[in-house]
């Protein structure tokens, strides 16, 4: 007899359009909230909780750039990540997200159009995302995944 193996339900692949984004390689907006979600998303929590959490900052509170949601205070970050349900780690990426807001403004000119315009190509341009606080593998597969193209002319791989 053969032992039953579970099988795992499947999570789809997270894609801009889920979230009406639709990358463009002029649209900084658009950019930084597909990185917002993949940077929300990467973490170790449900995927639904990211996804809510995200739409509180960039639609609700309208947070669509850096300089934006790096000027919110971090009182206000903590209070917008438990609105979304974002709870378990609120006060660490409160403090990444103003990291990363302010690393973009001070050195790529406040967005990732100015870290890929830093990036002699695209193994570059990985390299300084993940040299970002909180940005690891999953975060930066999830995001190149679909903005490869638009900011590289090809598929990820």
């Amino acid at each position: 007899m053969r032992p039953l193996t579970p099988r795992l339900p499947v999570r789809p692949r997270l894609q801009p359009a889920d979230l009406g984004l639709q990358l463009a390689d002029h649209d900084e907006s658009a950019l930084f909230g597909w990185f917002l979600a993949c940077f929300l998303a990467g973490k170790r929590i449900r995927q639904g909780v990211a996804l809510r959490t995200w739409a509180v900052i960039y639609r609700d509170h309208g947070c669509r750039t850096a300089a934006q949601l790096g000027a919110r205070s971090h009182g206000q970050l903590v209070r917008w990540l438990g609105e979304g349900g974002y709870r378990r780690y609120d006060q660490s990426t409160a403090t990444l997200l103003r990291q990363f807001c302010d690393t973009l403004q001070q050195q790529y000119g406040g967005g990732i159009l100015g870290v890929r315009a830093a990036s002699s190509d695209r193994a570059g341009f990985e390299r300084r995302l993940l040299a970002f606080g909180g940005v690891g593998p999953v975060t930066l597969r999830i995001f190149m995944e679909a903005a490869a193209p638009v900011l590289f002319g090809q598929a990820p791989g």
